[in-house]
């Protein structure tokens, strides 16, 4: 959204559909430190396309979004980890999860075709992008496969992962009652 190379005021591929942007604000700053002091023009970018298209859908995440999220990753690890923002492939899956019933993931748990490839739109290879540099990946992908409800067999040769929407979970039953799962 920043970045002039990816056209996005005048690219078609950002002209349908919902647009969601998010900006990684500091872990204990407040909104308006956060607005005042962004990382990227996504305030003044947001303007420009919303004059461009008025009537598109885009929104913009709360930054607490990403640390409410990066809390959930930290209780579900042993050990603490660096306060980084989450990735946005799991923003992205997070807030998928809260609109479908099941999300599919391809390639955010790595296949048996192990490629170091960072993103589906640009042909950049590096291994950081799999295990993580600057985003607590490796916790994202422990807490994914963890959640998975899908077969372990898919996530080898496929690469796909199957996650449950939010609004099927149930909180209140216990983890003793659910059923395990069959290889």
């Amino acid at each position: 959204m920043a970045s002039d190379d990816h056209r996005f005021l005048s690219s078609s591929l950002y002209s349908t559909g919902v647009l969601v942007a998010w900006d990684p604000a500091p872990f204990s700053a407040d909104l308006s430190q956060w607005y005042n002091k962004t990382d990227y023009p996504i305030f003044a970018q947001y303007q420009r396309y919303r004059r461009l298209h008025p009537l598109q859908p885009f929104y913009i995440l709360h930054p607490c979004f990403e640390w409410q999220l990066w809390q959930r990753i930290q209780d579900n690890m042993a050990e603490p980890i660096q306060k980084n923002p989450p990735s946005s492939g799991l923003l992205g899956t997070v807030l998928m999860m809260s609109l479908c019933e099941v999300v599919h993931l391809y390639e955010f748990l790595p296949s048996q075709r192990k490629t170091e490839l960072c993103h589906y739109y640009q042909r950049f290879y590096d291994a950081a992008c799999t295990l993580g540099a600057y985003h607590p990946l490796l916790y994202e992908k422990n807490l994914v496969k963890r959640m998975n409800q899908g077969l372990d067999r898919d996530i080898y040769t496929r690469g796909r992962v199957t996650l449950p929407g939010l609004s099927t979970l149930n909180c209140t039953r216990g983890a003793e009652s659910v059923p395990a799962r069959t290889d």
